[in-house]
């Protein structure tokens, strides 16, 4: 398969269904993500990005049992698949790599 790239939010969104596994949800995903990056970010920004992931392979989607906390609506759950998650580790083996070789690595930056 032709490898696809990844832009950073959308490769902070695959990410964080991973880390979510079987709750990952629109909502659940907004919320982790403000909570782990700190950045502003909007439901329908989310949504874009999960259904780009889908049609790229890297997700798929099914529909959850209805719950009382939503009126009875279902929430769409979605996991990463195994193209999404070979994405993630090349990913994440090229930014090593390139980190590793690094010669003067950065130093922490300290708050004034």
């Amino acid at each position: 398969m032709k490898r696809t790239y990844l832009g950073e939010f959308e490769e902070i969104v695959l990410l964080t269904v991973a880390i979510l596994e079987t709750g990952a949800y629109g909502v659940a995903i907004t919320h982790e993500i403000i909570e782990q990056t700190g950045r502003s970010v909007r439901l329908n920004q989310i949504h874009a990005a999960l259904q780009r992931l889908e049609e790229k392979g890297m997700l798929k989607s099914q529909m959850g049992e209805p719950t009382a906390e939503r009126g009875g609506r279902r929430k769409r759950l979605f996991t990463v698949t195994a193209y999404g998650r070979r994405t993630l580790q090349e990913t994440q083996e090229v930014r090593v790599s390139l980190w590793s070789r690094l010669l003067n690595p950065f130093k922490p930056v300290t708050s004034l």
